[in-house]
């Protein structure tokens, strides 16, 4: 199985090449960056939920995440200005890629009941957002040493102008969209 950077190389830039008329190999669109990030409100009570999350992502990502601090404070959630409350990583480069492939060929599939993810999640510059309900599907993470299911978002960040041009790029490196039926 080839690597997903050997495909976009081979067979993804040829592709939306053809397709959006792209005179220069070098403005064929790319994928920039991954940004995970895990919210951990319950962080606040229990410092050692916080890192165990950082474990979670560490083991995920491959590379030391950063604790989020709150930028504002809220008085009906208890919370105070500088507060740890999540932890995140940016990918890129071979890492990105490595992840890319990861939860496309492994994750992905193992959510209970999936059809596909949303067609719909770009933010009209090309970016797209998966919200994912449990890191249990990644298989890096063991069962047994998860103290609490949590969610995690995944930020792709395209170099795409439009959100056709990036839904393009996602599908054909093997993004598995729901069908609009």
């Amino acid at each position: 199985m080839a690597t997903l950077k050997v495909r976009y190389q081979t067979e993804v830039v040829p592709a939306l090449q053809k397709r959006f008329q792209y005179r220069s190999v070098l403005q064929v669109p790319r994928v920039e960056k991954v940004v995970l990030n895990m919210g951990v409100g319950d962080a606040l009570q229990n410092e050692k939920l916080l890192d165990s999350a950082v474990a979670e992502l560490r083991a995920i990502a491959g590379q030391q995440p950063v604790v989020t601090r709150a930028k504002k404070s809220i008085a009906s959630f208890k919370l105070r200005e500088g507060d740890k409350i999540g932890t995140m990583v940016t990918l890129r480069g071979e890492r990105m890629y490595d992840f890319l492939q990861r939860l496309i060929v492994f994750a992905l599939p193992r959510v209970r009941d999936f059809r596909g993810v949303s067609p719909d999640s770009f933010d009209g510059r090309g970016n797209y957002t998966l919200g994912l309900r449990e890191q249990l599907i990644f298989t890096e993470i063991e069962y047994d040493q998860v103290q609490k299911v949590r969610g995690m978002d995944v930020v792709i960040v395209t170099t795409c102008r439009t959100d056709e041009e990036a839904r393009e790029l996602l599908r054909l490196l093997g993004m598995p969209f729901r069908s609009a039926a």
